[in-house]
């Protein structure tokens, strides 16, 4: 049978209004996409959680909490790979390295360590991952490549709480609770080299992205000392505030900020002048520190605030305070 002019027209509208349907639904979920993928494009901050057990996940483009990682009893130091496929956390109880894979965000694996394993740094190559152990007085140096422990060195200072990677790779600089001083490890020889002298209870280093200094911020002191890599030895002390703890480093080397535990601040020290040139409130205890890789946002985790605050480092001006989960420690970005 034949249709009439009409319903065959009345036909054709309805495909082209199908048609274009289809068309904004296909961009729709196209912009939808492109946005997906963006944020996914973008830095994110992990935040282990002494507290919670889990691991916050923090987009660093629109400053929200976008995931929890669970990880062990009680995380604390934390890594993460060069090539941003596993993040490395020391589980303080268990006496383990818990990996994280980051595509699945989930636990894949678990290292056995000796007692009370603390900060977590992995080398600029990737193939060790560095534990500073408190109970032995060591630094457990895990291979990435088999999962298991490749060697261990024992270092002076008592209670080492962070074993930091210079940016070669070729040192490792170990703090303790119970000390006056820093370690220095050569890593090929596997074996401390030097000691160099710092105030009361040396807490969080940072080193400039040259490697060549470090700044290490010794809590009972309440300084900031500057140390000479190549020399051994600090060259300067910046005066900080009550019980400075965490330390981070801006990329382009021009700034390194210090957080104040007992103040609820953050200050941030000129590294031409070695002079603090901004104070900024965070919330209350805060500790470790990372910097997004463009180094515009500084993220300090606020131990007793259960929070994470966020800084303009350009203005140095606080943007922010997210909340997370209970007694965050620090803050790793990839």
């Amino acid at each position: 049978m034949r249709r009439s002019s009409r319903c065959c027209a009345l036909r054709g509208r309805a495909i082209s209004s199908s048609s274009v349907g289809r068309r904004v639904a296909r961009n729709v979920a196209a912009a939808a996409l492109f946005a997906w993928g963006s944020a996914l494009a973008a830095p994110f901050a992990y935040v282990p959680n002494e507290g919670s057990g889990t691991l916050s996940v923090i987009d660093t483009a629109t400053d929200e909490v976008v995931g929890e990682i669970q990880a062990g009893k009680k995380p604390r130091g934390i890594s993460v790979s060069p090539d941003g496929g596993r993040l490395y956390v020391s589980d303080q109880p268990n006496n383990r390295l818990v990996v994280i894979d980051l595509a699945a965000r989930e636990a894949v694996g678990a290292v056995p360590l000796g007692v009370s394993p603390e900060g977590v740094s992995t080398s600029p190559d990737g193939r060790h991952i560095a534990v500073a152990l408190e109970e032995s007085n060591s630094v457990a140096f895990i291979a990435a490549a088999t999962g298991k422990e490749a060697f261990s060195v024992k270092v002076e200072g008592k209670n080492p709480e962070h074993a930091v990677f210079s940016p070669d790779g070729k040192l490792v600089y170990v703090s303790a609770e119970d000390a006056e001083q820093v370690d220095v490890i050569d890593v090929e020889a596997r074996r401390q080299v030097a000691t160099i002298a710092v105030g009361r209870r040396p807490r969080g280093i940072g080193f400039l992205p040259d490697g060549s200094r470090a700044y290490v911020a010794c809590e009972i002191a309440g300084e900031v000392h500057v140390v000479d890599v190549v020399r051994a030895r600090a060259v300067a002390v910046v005066k900080a505030g009550n019980f400075p703890n965490g330390i981070a480093v801006r990329p382009d080397g021009k700034v390194a900020y210090v957080s104040n535990g007992r103040d609820g601040t953050v200050s941030a020290i000129d590294t031409a002048s070695q002079r603090i040139v901004a104070t900024i409130a965070t919330g209350a205890r805060p500790w470790n520190m990372a910097i997004t890789p463009d180094g515009r946002k500084l993220y300090v985790a606020n131990g007793r605030a259960n929070s994470v605050s966020v800084i303009d480092t350009a203005t140095h001006t606080k943007l922010r305070d997210i909340p997370v989960g209970r007694l965050p420690w620090g803050v790793i970005i990839r």
